[in-house]
């Protein structure tokens, strides 16, 4: 079970590892980390470097896709080899997944047309303008389609496609080997949740981001 894990300069790390720790897991899975480029793709804040395992045209068939988000999503909206590649791969792939902001690079490239789907609390409605059927939940399936919420929401997708694929014992196997038993010590994970000047200093700071 071929698994590429898409990435590109200036993605979150964890959009990428949180799901690669799980399905990665699974029996006969193959975790491949391709990108447009064979060079080192750094994440967001630059202390980071993943090496590629291979480029996108010697991939170009995997299993199971998926798309991780981050600020460096923006320069990746414009059609291109990133999207002729997704258009591809999704043409056979088994799964076609994204966490936080790569749903939006999945609806650029026209696979998410009327599909309902989800995103990063701040990023909803530009979801929405690109066709898609955004919804405000934290997993999101529609067909072969698996969608995941902010950043570590891609862990939950992940461990809900491995019951999909495996059943739920080895999804609940795989959870309990990560130790995934969440008590953050704040309840500020939902922009329903934190206080309004929370809500807007993170909105303040992502757009500083998306432009930095």
């Amino acid at each position: 079970m071929d698994i590429a894990i898409l990435i590109y300069p200036r993605f979150t790390a964890l959009d990428a590892i949180g799901p690669y720790e799980v399905l990665g897991r699974l029996p006969g899975a193959k975790v491949t980390f391709v990108a447009e480029h064979a060079t080192p793709q750094r994440t967001d804040t630059g202390g980071l470097g993943v090496v590629v395992d291979a480029t996108l045209d010697e991939l170009p068939h995997p299993d199971i896709v998926l798309v991780p988000g981050g600020p460096g999503q923006a320069a990746q909206m414009e059609d291109g080899p990133v999207h002729e590649w997704l258009r591809t791969a999704d043409a056979t792939s088994t799964w076609t997944a994204s966490v936080c902001t790569g749903s939006l690079i999945l609806a650029a490239a026209g696979l998410l047309a009327g599909k309902r789907a989800t995103s990063n609390w701040q990023a909803i409605e530009q979801l929405r303008a690109l066709g898609a059927d955004a919804l405000e939940e934290r997993v999101v399936f529609d067909g072969k389609l698996a969608t995941s919420a902010g950043v570590t929401a891609g862990i939950d997708m992940a461990l809900a496609l491995a019951a999909k694929i495996a059943g739920p014992e080895l999804a609940q196997a795989i959870q309990l080997g990560l130790e995934y038993d969440p008590q953050p010590p704040f309840d500020a994970g939902s922009p329903h949740k934190a206080s309004a000047e929370i809500v807007e200093a993170v909105r303040a700071y992502s757009r500083f981001e998306q432009v930095g």
